[in-house]
């Protein structure tokens, strides 16, 4: 798979996964070319604003290392972790910890340490360590490609051309000589990778948590004082969260103490909340585990996580909507006892649905509109005798627990093929979906191994996966 852009009359490729940069395509190279050296290949509309955004948004979840991250498009990120690695237990620990934690949400990362950004940005990307030791970054950068400094295309192709392959060999060069061919781009760059020259970094500024402060004439000491002080904090902070379009998920109410300590209480919800009183009840099942001491002079409310909210129709026939009772089930008997369905991007239904706690926050992915599922899956499929005739008809019966279903109703077949990149076995595997009801109204998605023509596709063994 590759990405393309426009640039001017031609298509070219702006990304490639490493399966197409295998093959040779590479970014640059133009769409039409690549899709002659690879028929077939998958091509997808490059998106660069919402790769900023994105980069955006990963820059400020490093945050949590340091305060001070900003991203460097298109690919890459700036952390100045200085004075921060020892929480790690040092930097090469930082690191690991850092590059396994992308991982987990599928973000492949090369990662490096210097004391300059020119350096670490050389190394994290054309070098084969993870550290630079203090002062040593001529050392490190010696036999690393002039590209490593961050040079125009045309530039470090002159320099090649030239015989300055390497680093090296372009900092044993005078830099007026150097200035004087290519102008002062090559010799900052190099003094900036060297430690000669400076350059700052401009981090994301952290983002300022919506909070609300009351103060009170007299200290509070009572537990009647405290759960009338809690129902005025929330509402006009409920409002901003209003005005924001968001609601709150993780929620803190924070008593200031008249001797200097502070003492809070933290509650979570399971889906995105500005009501003031809902959150105030949970927030008054936890108010006894505060102790006022000489008094309570000030309260203020924090919310740490907030995700969107809009505004959205009541339902007036009396709906389901439980999402109070799961925040006061999770916030009373503990967060790891209640969960909830979560989807997955895939297309094999026993795959696109996993389990994860009550309160946390969305996956990225959402349930399509278009395509209901089961609300019971079976896993594994079970394996169902069926009578349809090939190759696009759905079952005319099928029959399960030695009960027969007589199919009056079916909608498909929606075929679904293999995820080829997890299995080899999976490479050619086909299914045909199908959702059929049958004569007193239950409705069953069932599914055929295989699309009828080939026996490599599976073998037209006919499965029951989920109930409606």
């Amino acid at each position: 798979m590759v990405t393309a852009i426009q640039d001017g009359n031609r298509r070219v490729i702006a990304a490639s996964d490493p399966a197409a940069t295998k093959l040779g395509l590479r970014p640059g190279m133009a769409v039409a070319q690549a899709i002659a050296v690879v028929p077939g290949l998958h091509v997808a509309e490059a998106d660069p604003a919402e790769d900023t955004a994105s980069l955006e948004r990963l820059a400020r979840w490093c945050q949590r290392l340091t305060p001070l991250a900003a991203a460097d498009g298109p690919d890459g990120l700036w952390l100045d972790v200085s004075g921060c690695a020892h929480l790690w237990d040092g930097e090469r620990r930082l690191l690991e910890h850092l590059v396994a934690r992308l991982a987990q949400d599928r973000v492949t990362a090369r990662a490096a340490i210097a004391d300059t950004p020119g350096a670490s940005h050389a190394v994290a990307r054309f070098g084969a360590e993870m550290i630079v030791a203090p002062g040593a970054q001529a050392a490190a950068l010696e036999s690393l490609p002039v590209a490593a400094l961050r040079l125009e295309a045309e530039t470090a192709a002159t320099l090649r051309r030239l015989g300055f392959e390497q680093v090296g060999h372009l900092a044993r060069v005078p830099r007026a000589l150097l200035a004087r061919r290519f102008g002062a781009e090559p010799g900052r760059r190099l003094d900036q990778a060297l430690g000669a020259a400076p350059e700052p970094l401009l981090p994301l500024a952290p983002e300022t948590p919506l909070q609300h402060r009351v103060t009170f004439l007299e200290p509070l000491l009572t537990a009647e004082a405290l759960t009338e002080a809690t129902g005025y904090v929330l509402p006009p902070l409920c409002t901003a969260m209003e005005r924001a379009g968001l609601g709150a998920r993780k929620l803190d109410l924070l008593f200031e103490r008249v001797d200097g300590a502070m003492q809070a209480i933290r509650i979570g919800t399971a889906r995105p909340s500005r009501d003031a009183a809902h959150l105030t009840r949970l927030l008054l099942e936890h108010l006894d585990r505060v102790d006022p001491g000489l008094g309570i002079e000030a309260m203020r409310a924090v919310v740490p996580l907030a995700e969107p909210l809009r505004w959205r129709q009541e339902d007036t026939g009396g709906g389901g909507d439980v999402s109070t009772l799961v925040d006061r089930l999770a916030n009373r008997l503990g967060t790891e006892l209640v969960f909830r369905a979560a989807p997955v991007e895939s297309d094999l239904p026993e795959r696109s649905v996993r389990r994860v706690p009550a309160l946390s926050g969305q996956a990225g992915a959402t349930w399509p509109e278009d395509a209901p599922m089961p609300t019971r899956l079976l896993d594994p499929p079970r394996k169902v005798e069926a009578l349809a005739a090939l190759p696009d008809h759905p079952p005319i019966a099928f029959t399960w627990r030695r009960h027969r279903h007589r199919v009056r109703r079916a909608d498909g077949p929606e075929r679904i093929h293999g995820e080829w990149w997890r299995r080899d076995t999976e490479t050619r595997a086909v299914r045909d979906y199908f959702r059929v009801e049958d004569e007193i109204g239950r409705r069953f998605l069932l599914y055929r191994e295989g699309d009828g023509v080939d026996r490599q596709t599976g073998g037209l063994q006919w499965f029951v996966q989920g109930v409606f």
